[in-house]
């Protein structure tokens, strides 16, 4: 449980925290300020669970390999959120960088060299 509970926390974080931060470009015409502080109290709630993920991770896992999984975690939840939400496409550059991500990623975990 220790292994894949900081995990589960990290995906629900990222996804709170995709929709903090990109989930107002689908409202281009709500007052900045208002997206703001909505994003803001969207933001908290990630942090609610980030903060735990690293904590409870850290017992089994180095903050660099906890850095890596939220990053990952990140351009997976990224990438579905600009499908579905945004309706934005992924191109074969976007795929390619993120598999040099991933790669970083592999090395990561793979080392020390």
């Amino acid at each position: 449980m220790a292994k894949w509970l900081p995990i589960l926390l990290l995906v629900l974080s990222n996804i709170f925290m995709t929709v903090a931060w990109y989930g107002h470009l689908k409202f281009p015409q709500a007052p900045l300020v208002k997206v703001v502080l909505i994003s803001w109290a969207i933001a908290l709630l990630e942090y609610c669970l980030a903060v735990p993920a690293n904590r409870l991770g850290h017992s089994f896992y180095s903050a660099a390999e906890l850095k890596t999984i939220q990053e990952v975690i990140t351009l997976v939840v990224f990438a579905v959120f600009s499908v579905l939400v945004l309706k934005e496409s992924l191109t074969l550059n976007h795929l390619v960088g993120f598999g040099c991500i991933g790669l970083g990623a592999f090395f990561i975990f793979k080392g020390p060299f």
